[in-house]
């Protein structure tokens, strides 16, 4: 486990809770942790405490896993001995994981050159813009690409553990943990459609003049109107707009225009009684066929099941919300968020869903690779390239 000084403390606690403590009396194999400090210490972590890592650099050598639970500030460069050692490690056959920010590490390392990857969808946009050749994809809990691993943010580091425990000593071992840590073995099992996507702007953006077309876009998804439109409102053709909107969202505009029509309908499912049908025309969709093939594209369910779903959790005694007007963020001092809920992944190289012996469909295969995809949801089971739009 690999630490760095400024880094918050839960994303570092979660592999000493799930590496670090023998557990053997309840089923859980155990596994030898050193702790390694990735620069001179003492190390400083959330609330002003600091720690003091009892092994360094040179610990990597003897690892078959290494783990970087969290890095201090995505617009900070890693160590460049970290890096040297991390990709020592991964030359000499180490799994190299990196839990949320830690997942920029990675990157800065070279590691995650021409894969798939996640992080926290806060910063996912900033990781596909500074490393393009990143397959970034903020709506994955986890992606594991076999030798390198990385996983959203925050609980969701717990996830990835569990998931490496699962494939080094199987199923029970994991069921096992988890009911040590009273977590859900795989939050996919009883995950019932809720995802959270987000249509704050990244800072990135504010000071650009595009930052007026997005938001013309937000106040006015009720309508019908494709890329084409916005690239006109912006002055610029087709081909210009894709590629300004690429280079500062790391998504493209088409997919980013989805997910916001989307975003809209799964707030009005929520917050209304529209049929349907009139979600999706109030959203901007050509049709209600649209509108459900795109949903359960994003967020693994029927538009009806995902509403069903979100009533049944709600309290019965909270009372119902009237729909609230979106508020856009100050374009010009806007929190570092997510445009996009994808980056426009669709444009590039096709991924597939394949069901495995179980009839499940957790596994995506690519170009080269295979990596299992979690946290679907109602509906992963229905085949078919979720990537491509329908509709």
């Amino acid at each position: 486990m690999l630490l760095f000084s400024g880094g918050p403390i839960f994303e570092s606690s979660i592999p000493l809770s799930v590496f670090g403590i023998d557990r053997q009396d309840a089923g859980v194999p155990r596994y030898r942790l050193l702790v390694c400090a990735g620069e001179e210490g003492p190390l400083r972590t959330t609330g002003g405490l600091e720690l003091t890592a009892p092994y360094g650099l040179e610990a990597l050598s003897r690892a078959g896993t290494v783990v970087v639970p969290t890095w201090r500030s995505i617009s900070q460069a890693p160590p460049p001995d970290a890096l040297d050692a991390i990709r020592r490690a991964h030359e000499e056959g180490a799994r190299i994981i990196g839990l949320c920010t830690g997942a920029f590490v990675l990157a800065a390392a070279g590691l995650l050159d021409g894969r798939p990857a996640t992080t926290h969808w806060m910063y996912a946009p900033t990781l596909a813009k500074r490393y393009p050749s990143v397959h970034v994809d903020p709506r994955e809990l986890f992606v594991d690409d076999g030798d390198v691993l990385t996983s959203a943010g925050t609980a969701a580091g717990i996830d990835l553990c569990l998931h490496v425990v699962r494939t080094d000593h199987g199923t029970d071992a994991a069921a096992a943990l988890a009911r040590r840590l009273v977590v859900p073995p795989r939050r996919s099992d009883w995950q019932t459609g809720q995802r959270h996507l987000d249509r704050s702007l990244p800072e990135e953006i504010g000071a650009d003049p595009l930052a007026e077309v997005v938001a013309w876009a937000l106040e006015h998804l009720h309508e019908q109107f494709d890329v084409e439109a916005l690239a006109a409102r912006a002055y610029m053709s087709r081909r210009t707009f894709d590629r300004r909107f690429r280079s500062l969202t790391g998504s493209a505009p088409l997919q980013w225009l989805i997910t916001q029509r989307v975003l809209q309908a799964q707030r009005l499912l929520e917050t209304s009684d529209y049929s349907v049908d009139e979600v999706a025309g109030r959203c901007g969709f050509r049709s209600p066929v649209a509108l459900r093939g795109h949903f359960r594209r994003q967020l693994g369910s029927s538009p009806a099941s995902y509403r069903a779903a979100y009533r049944a959790r709600r309290p019965q005694d909270e009372p119902e919300r009237s729909l609230p007007t979106p508020e856009l963020p100050a374009l010009r001092r806007g929190p570092v968020a997510q445009i996009l809920a994808a980056p426009g992944k669709g444009d590039g190289e096709p991924f597939v869903r394949v069901p495995d012996q179980s009839g499940r469909s957790d596994v995506a295969e690519g170009p080269g690779r295979t990596r299992l995809r979690t946290a679907r949801g109602l509906g992963a089971a229905l085949p078919g390239p979720r990537d491509r739009p329908v509709g």
